[in-house]
């Protein structure tokens, strides 16, 4: 079975590593697969050891859109499914679908931004839909009226899963400034308006005047140079760390102590499913899908949008928890993660739908 995976750049968001991670996968599982992007760079450019990349322009025009020659391409390399991987390559996907009608096209929902009318005609058009959280299923059946049966739910797959023997990174703690007992705070995601890391810092910085805390950043984006402004204005530059963009996240989780999270909209976030994985608990505003990102009210805690205070409370809650209860709300969040978005079960779940589409399913 031949796979062609349309992916419009490489930029550091998660649905990206996704793309690199089931290019490389289902080829290792015998698949060949080609990585096809609109764009050439990006961030995760360089992350691309063992996949076949192609890609469409031979310069970066900083065109989102712009696909030229991708029928052309599709046609060219002949695979037995097309899977699309974001908002602009589904935007694209119910063309693929029209031009090659007995091609299993797959499309993916994995935002919950709007959808733009193009990739609502796709997700139509195309020959199944992948959904990354039952969230995301349910918004399809109910606001374009997709048949459930056209719909499969997949979780995201852990692209930085931890070690079982992993432990606190203490190191790292020491070389930003955090003691023992400085809670530190966690945020690994793009510097977008939707991510709303603005009111992240608003939040911490109303915490109780007792408590030592960090907030740190991963990530880079265009809202940046704001938060950072932010910061300086109320002179937190001693508590609030900006790490810029990270190729492997995993010694900050590792040093980290509780995940955060205030953004307007997601899907499945991929920064809470490895938080988990790495034993931490994680506050989240309300968002489409979060609650399946770990144990409601165990190994995660889901807060109504706009509510500072009750943020702050569970945050206050979670740093003066006994030892005791700690660890087994770590203990607890890691089993859930590694079964649940297991990077094995994450593969075999696309490859069995691809059989069955090709074989002539539905």
């Amino acid at each position: 079975m031949k796979i062609l995976i349309v992916q419009d750049h490489l930029r550091s968001g998660g649905t990206e590593r996704q793309s690199i991670l089931l290019a490389r996968a289902f080829t290792a599982a015998g698949h060949p697969a080609t990585l096809l992007t609109f764009r050439p760079g990006g961030a995760l450019a360089g992350e691309l050891a063992g996949v076949t990349h192609r890609v469409l322009t031979p310069f970066d025009l900083g065109l989102d859109w712009f696909a030229p020659g991708l029928l052309r391409t599709v046609s060219t390399v002949a695979p037995d499914v097309v899977l699309c991987m974001g908002r602009m390559a589904n935007c694209h996907a119910g063309f693929i679908q029209r031009r090659f009608p007995r091609l299993a096209v797959v499309g993916t929902m994995r935002t919950g931004k709007p959808l733009p009318w193009l990739f609502r005609r796709s997700l139509r058009r195309v020959r199944h839909v992948v959904a990354n959280s039952h969230a995301a299923k349910q918004t399809l059946t109910t606001a374009l009226a997709l048949p459930a049966g056209k719909i499969t739910v997949i979780h995201n797959s852990l692209v930085f899963p931890a070690a079982p023997a992993e432990e606190r990174n203490e190191a790292l703690r020491a070389g930003q400034g955090a003691g023992p007992g400085t809670v530190v705070l966690l945020c690994v995601a793009m510097f977008r308006f939707r991510k709303n890391q603005r009111e992240l810092i608003e939040i911490a910085a109303g915490l109780p005047a007792h408590l030592d805390w960090q907030l740190w950043f991963a990530g880079d984006g265009e809202t940046r140079p704001e938060c950072e402004r932010f910061v300086r204005s109320r002179q937190l530059g001693r508590r609030v760390k900006f790490l810029g963009w990270l190729r492997d996240p995993s010694p900050f989780y590792l040093a980290a102590d509780i995940a955060v999270h205030t953004s307007r909209s997601e899907s499945l976030s991929n920064f809470v499913i490895e938080a988990q994985a790495h034993g931490l608990p994680a506050v989240v505003y309300e968002a489409q899908g979060i609650g399946e990102c770990f144990l409601p009210d165990d190994t995660g805690f889901v807060i109504p949008r706009g509510n500072q205070a009750a943020f702050r409370d569970v945050i206050n809650r979670l740093a003066s928890a006994a030892p005791a209860e700690r660890l087994g709300r770590a203990e607890r969040a890691r089993a859930y993660a590694s079964s649940t978005f297991d990077p094995q079960r994450h593969v075999r779940d696309h490859l069995d739908l691809f059989s069955r589409l090709t074989a002539g399913g539905s």
